[in-house]
């Protein structure tokens, strides 16, 4: 009877294991629809802004502004996007693996979210600032981020800013990526990248001719009207960047839990069975003692 007893509290145990993970996947689900709603809001501002520097790098130089100054070699600045919660899977670990294989060595890093920052802490990489990002994103609290590393690349404290992020492709797949953010290469100026637009591709030949086609009176200059927007565009970039990663946050968590709640159920399942066989046992043992001490009383 020990046994039956062990069982059912672990059932129960199970079961509202199975209630929490059931919750959590819930919320994660609604959080995922509000993130990327917000990511995919930012699809026409990015489309606009995209075209207009396309043909603004056609009237410009590299050398017309600093964030667009190719430097060799030198010191490399990161920032690391997390989460600040577990229970997403793979998300934080593999992220990590990409940070390991493609950022250098000596970098720098700067974090928003607490699971990498601990882990890059430990590992003794240097930490030059660390920001909290509200859930869902502010654009305000990404001009911040921004303007700490545009800064001290201008500074020349850095000769290369990268961003290492989860962009969501899907509710199933986020991929981790790491991408260049500083310098702003003028050959790659107004392409669309992938985080643009959750999933979309790249702006193809059509859409660079269509924007070139387009008759824009640039004041008063394009050199000054480069020097408004390349912050913005690397406000934006950073902006978008978040929200990629808090929509692939709860898209991995979302994952997670359904798969922790569908294995709890399937545990809830097998535990009944053994429950019902160890019954069914002892139900039985006790039937043949009873029918064995009827027949010794004969």
């Amino acid at each position: 009877m020990a046994n039956l007893r062990d069982i059912r509290r672990r059932i129960k145990s199970v079961k509202n294991t199975a209630q929490i993970t059931r919750a959590m996947q819930l919320v994660a689900a609604a959080k995922m629809k509000k993130a990327q709603d917000q990511a995919v809001a930012g699809r026409d501002y990015a489309d606009l802004l995209n075209q207009v520097l396309v043909n603004l790098k056609e009237n410009v130089n590299e050398e017309a502004h600093p964030l667009l100054e190719q430097r060799e070699g030198g010191k490399e600045l990161v920032l690391v996007i997390s989460t600040d919660k577990g229970l997403c899977g793979a998300l934080n670990t593999n992220l990590g693996k990409k940070i390991r294989a493609e950022v250098s060595p000596d970098a720098d890093f700067v974090t928003v979210g607490r699971k990498l920052r601990q882990q890059l802490s430990k590992a003794g990489r240097n930490m030059v600032a660390d920001f909290e990002v509200k859930d869902p994103v502010p654009f305000a609290e990404a001009r911040p981020i921004a303007k700490l590393l545009t800064s001290l690349f201008l500074e020349g404290k850095y000769d290369k800013v990268s961003v290492a992020f989860n962009n969501f492709v899907s509710t199933l797949v986020q991929e981790p990526m790491v991408v260049q953010l500083l310098p702003i290469s003028a050959a790659a100026l107004g392409e669309k990248q992938d985080y643009e637009g959750v999933g979309r591709g790249r702006v193809g030949e059509t859409d660079h001719a269509a924007a070139l086609s387009k008759d824009y009176l640039f004041e008063p200059s394009p050199e000054g009207v480069l020097n408004t927007l390349l912050p913005l565009y690397v406000n934006f970039q950073v902006y978008q960047m978040l929200v990629e990663s808090r929509a692939s946050e709860h898209s991995a968590r979302m994952v997670a839990m359904k798969a922790a709640t569908d294995n709890a159920k399937k545990f809830i399942k097998e535990l009944t069975l053994e429950y019902n066989k160890l019954r069914q046992a002892a139900i039985t043992a006790e039937l043949l003692e009873i029918t064995t001490a009827m027949k010794a009383m004969e």
